[in-house]
């Protein structure tokens, strides 16, 4: 069996982009009061502008929030009001405030996974929204490691796999990205557990990654994710 087995957090043990489309479409709601929405390109040029403030501002609801302000204010020339943009900061208190509900099945499949080897949560984010809604899922006692870092590439995993003293052909990442969750780890030698969300951000769809590599397993649910595990240590030659 592999010696580490990561988590993702949102959209893998608990919904979190749901949360954010309804944000996006009640933030185009509100500027679909100042133009056209269709000849303003709302969702492009609201995405090209998360797209540039990452690196400024990182993921999660606070740089989304950041983000909607600039873009609201930008496509409606500046004439968007005092009070909708007021309603834009709402609308980001709401998504930071919104119920952790884990997927369906995820409970069991983490516990046992716990029970065949060591499991790190992996997520990023803004720090104190991770911090709570780690808290809230009480999932956290089942996880050897937890880290939220601000960015999820080799670098990152590379760190925690040494601090772990993990060689990465000894681990599996489980998660709904292939842009965060998968190509990074399989580019330094470990394996993935690619499990799809239904809706995904435009940003997560990046990757340059071709599917069906030897070193991923996709699964339609959680309950197929200890399967998968196992097929995995298999094939790798650590059963």
């Amino acid at each position: 069996m592999f010696e580490l087995v990561g988590f993702d957090g949102d959209d893998t043990l608990w919904r979190s982009q749901d949360f954010y489309d309804a944000a996006q479409a009640e933030f185009e709601r509100i500027v679909g009061r100042y133009v056209d929405l269709a000849d303003a390109r709302v969702h492009d040029r609201l995405l090209s502008i998360e797209r540039s403030n990452v690196a400024l501002f990182g993921y999660g609801a606070k740089g989304m929030t950041l983000s909607m302000i600039e873009a609201a204010f930008a496509i409606s020339d500046g004439r968007i009001s005092a009070a909708d943009l007021h309603r834009l900061v709402g609308i980001g208190k709401d998504v930071l405030a919104h119920p952790v509900e884990l997927l369906p099945g995820i409970r069991d499949a983490v516990e046992t996974v716990a029970g065949m080897c060591r499991i790190v949560l992996i997520t990023k984010g803004d720090l104190l929204h991770q911090q709570g809604k780690v808290a809230r899922s009480q999932l956290g006692d089942l996880f050897h490691r937890i880290e939220i870092v601000s960015e999820k590439d080799p670098a990152a995993y590379a760190r925690v796999l040494a601090e772990c003293e993990v060689a990465p052909a000894d681990f599996v990442m489980v998660g709904n990205s292939v842009r965060s969750d998968i190509a990074p780890v399989v580019k330094l030698g470990g394996c993935g557990v690619y499990m799809p969300y239904h809706s995904t951000w435009q940003l997560e769809n990046d990757a340059e990654f071709a599917p069906g590599h030897a070193r991923v397993i996709e699964v339609a649910d959680a309950a197929s994710i200890p399967a998968a595990i196992a097929s995995l240590a298999e094939t790798r030659g650590h059963g």
